[in-house]
């Protein structure tokens, strides 16, 4: 197991997979550079890359492309729920009810006229 040629073969994936990093975030400071017409696509495309790097950190770094199946279910699940508590989060964001404090404002205060004293 701790021959040459298995440790060369394995330094030489981490040093590929640490290239693969240093272009992505090299393309994500280029994303922030650029000016898109839309700045939804450049969150977009940033969001992506992001995506790709975390991939390579958690398959390669965190040594899960040589786990067992059951990982990647349980992994698919956690990602599943996650996007929908997001949505839920963002489909909601707007929601309050009629009488709170954020859609109506306090009635202005009164005071009442000061004695005139000669």
């Amino acid at each position: 197991m701790n021959d040459p040629q298995h440790v060369a073969k394995h330094v030489k994936t981490y040093l590929m997979v640490f290239g693969a990093l240093i272009v992505g975030t090299i393309l994500t400071v280029a994303v922030y550079f650029k000016h898109f017409e839309s700045v939804a696509l450049a969150i977009a495309i940033a969001l992506i890359i992001a995506t790709v790097k975390a991939s390579l950190v958690a398959g390669f770094f965190m040594h899960l492309v040589s786990e067992r199946k059951t990982i990647y279910i349980i992994m698919a699940f956690t990602a599943f729920f996650f996007v929908g508590l997001m949505a839920l989060t963002i489909w909601a964001m707007n929601d309050s009810p009629a009488l709170s404090g954020s859609t109506q404002r306090a009635p202005h205060a009164t005071v009442a006229p000061a004695q005139h004293v000669p």
